[in-house]
């Protein structure tokens, strides 16, 4: 009895310094590992609300994999396969997220009209610190914005790549908006996306999606270092007893890169 009251006092204070710590403060908050997506495991297990405790800046997908997440100043935008953005409710779940807290560290004006690879690579001389999490924020005008959402699946569930060969994308010229998204470090291999994951939201809310591709003609970046990261497993039995054991890193690419 001694010991049980003992490990129930140290949680205690261990739960009341992680809040006084401010536990999200520079903190990538993550539900799920990439490779888990990648298989097949699209059954939420975490409500909006709860993942919002967490952040109110990120990405990520909804139950079954209904389309694409956007969260922006603490806002949640669904952006589904008919090409819409929705304001989904906040007891819907998520298999898949990426938050945090955003309070940038640097501002940027872009050099110029740069595509998504010039943009890239102007980043990664910007950013040099490539192990650490890079929460990036682009408000910007946009001659050409290409995106893609995913359409809500039914089991048995297909692998993401199957899914992705035949998944709608979006044009949009001449459109304001912002680029939500993060660059994670090469080590985070099958947890997260190593590189840049990039969503977008228009400025007036009405288009959206995962990037795939773009042009910008103007834009101020913003972008906070996040030197800690915290991850959630699943509780589902999906999760539990998915293969996860193979390197996926080609498989991923041509999922997050694919152009149908």
């Amino acid at each position: 009895m001694m010991k049980r009251w003992s490990r129930l006092a140290w949680i205690g204070v261990a739960a009341i310094l992680a809040g006084c710590a401010g536990p999200t403060q520079n903190t990538l908050f993550q539900t799920s590992t990439i490779d888990a997506l990648l298989v097949g495991v699209y059954d939420g297990d975490m409500s909006l609300r709860e993942l919002q405790r967490n952040g109110d800046f990120g990405i990520g997908t909804f139950d079954h994999l209904d389309g694409e997440m956007v969260l922006l100043d603490g806002r949640f935008y669904q952006v589904r396969a008919d090409g819409r953005v929705y304001s989904p409710d906040l007891d819907m779940e998520t298999p898949f997220a990426s938050v945090c807290r955003f309070q940038p560290d640097r501002r940027l004006a872009l050099p110029g009209v740069l595509d998504m690879a010039g943009v890239v690579a102007w980043l990664d001389r910007e950013l040099p610190r490539h192990n650490m999490f890079q929460a990036i924020r682009i408000e910007g005008h946009f001659k050409q914005m290409r995106t893609r959402s995913v359409p809500m699946q039914s089991r048995p569930y297909p692998p993401l790549k199957e899914v992705a060969e035949t998944q709608p994308v979006f044009e949009r010229d001449n459109i304001s908006g912002t680029i939500v998204g993060f660059r994670c470090p090469p080590f985070v291999a099958g947890v997260n996306v190593p590189g840049y994951h990039l969503h977008f939201i228009s400025q007036d809310r009405s288009f959206g999606g995962h990037i795939l591709d773009f042009e910008v003609l103007t834009g101020l970046v913003r972008v906070a270092e996040l030197d800690r990261f915290v991850m959630r497993l699943p509780l589902t039995d999906d999760f539990a007893t998915a293969d996860l054991s193979r390197d996926r890193q080609e498989e991923l690419a041509g999922v997050e890169k694919q152009r149908p």
